[in-house]
């Protein structure tokens, strides 16, 4: 996957030499400082939640190996949720009542983010986001509100397919969106970002998890004059998507542009033989040479990566290594443990020089989202599943 590759080990490694997360002040107790990691570990987007704990134990290491946070080391507890928003708020529930845990990473679902939202803010449990792209998940209404993310935000991801469709000629579009808040989250980013350009949708076809046939909705689409479809869906209806599309007559199949949601389990081991010219959005890699370290302590920790296109999904590994550094220094900036002041802290860090891009600030109060869309680039799959730019060979 060598562009997902350049894109987490383009976007760069931490000069930790130069950063101290170690204040001895606050050092009075050893035991590890907790982060809890609440995703799919063991279902259809089980790829994307092994990513993001992998991209943890990278950044938890070099900070472990530097002295740790005010003295102590840092330590992850896992939790599968499975995909299921009831496990994930029983997760939260648990990680909530664990002493000395700060924060917890999430996973790829924003249906699950979004059913855990209540819980998170009852219990001021700072909730880091390095892949669930839905708006609302960080625009949640709570105050003060206790979620960051370094991810994708439906409300710039939406205009991007959009611009990307029309630039390469595409003048109706059809919808296919998963029935969830995160296709609806969609639905109002595309369809804003259509009113914009005086434009509305061929037509809008949703889906259940769980279907097992799209093709009377892509045909509906056909139907309706759609040039070509903007697919919002995670691996598993992304790949039937792909099924029905091969199945129909050659004169008669439309390219899809889908959101990067497919690209956190095995899809296109699945798939291949279905996938000719499928785009779908992506960050950009903007730091070779961070990018490198990063791939050489990430191989370090797991031997079955013997080259960059080795690395499982690899923007969620970026997004979580980012998100654990810039935790640690706010800890460091709080100088406890306690929840309120870290997130505070969150919110007046003045820099951090990271994997996707030199934050400054990474958040303000205001701005919980540390990306926007000018990180944003388009790919494809090549024919041996790596994930490369478009225009780039």
């Amino acid at each position: 996957m060598r562009f997902f590759v350049h894109s987490v080990i383009t976007m760069a490694m931490t000069l930790w030499l130069n950063t101290s997360y170690s204040k001895l002040t606050f050092a009075q107790s050893t035991a590890p400082i907790l982060i809890g990691l609440d995703a799919d570990m063991s279902a259809g987007a089980a790829e994307g939640g092994e990513s993001i704990r992998r991209g943890a134990v990278v950044a938890i290491g070099e900070i472990n190996d530097n002295g740790g946070v005010l003295g102590r080391k840092l330590e992850m507890i896992v939790r599968d949720h499975r995909g299921n928003p009831a496990r994930g708020k029983d997760n939260i529930l648990e990680f909530a009542g664990m002493e000395n845990l700060v924060a917890v990473l999430g996973g790829i679902h924003t249906p699950v983010a979004l059913h855990e939202l209540k819980d998170i803010h009852a219990n001021k449990l700072i909730f880091l986001v390095p892949w669930a792209a839905g708006t609302p998940v960080v625009d949640n209404g709570f105050k003060p509100n206790y979620v960051f993310r370094v991810s994708v935000r439906d409300a710039f991801a939406g205009g991007f397919m959009v611009n990307h469709a029309i630039h390469s000629g595409f003048g109706e579009l059809g919808l296919l969106f998963e029935r969830t808040g995160w296709g609806r989250s969609n639905e109002t980013a595309v369809k804003t970002a259509l009113s914009k350009l005086g434009k509305k949708p061929a037509g809008l076809e949703w889906f259940n998890w769980g279907v097992m046939d799209l093709s009377d909705e892509i045909e509906r689409l056909y139907n309706q004059g759609a040039e070509v479809i903007v697919l919002v869906a995670n691996p598993r209806e992304g790949g039937i998507t792909s099924k029905a599309m091969a199945a129909r007559p050659i004169n008669k199949r439309l390219p899809i542009i889908s959101h990067w949601g497919i690209s956190g389990g095995d899809f296109f081991t699945m798939n291949s033989e279905h996938l000719k010219e499928i785009d779908f959005s992506f960050l950009a890699p903007p730091i070779p040479e961070r990018a490198e370290l990063f791939f050489r302590a990430y191989q370090r920790n797991f031997s079955d990566t013997n080259r960059p296109e080795d690395v499982l999904s690899p923007v969620g590994a970026a997004h979580a290594y980012d998100l654990i550094h810039l935790l640690a220094k706010a800890i460091s900036q709080a100088g406890t443990l306690e929840r309120s002041e870290v997130r505070h802290a969150l919110e007046n860090i003045n820099s951090y020089q990271g994997l996707m891009k030199n934050y400054v600030p990474p958040f303000t109060a205001e701005r919980h989202d540390a990306l926007n869309v000018e990180n944003f680039i388009m790919t494809r799959f090549d024919n041996e599943g790596i994930i490369r730019p478009i225009g780039k060979k």
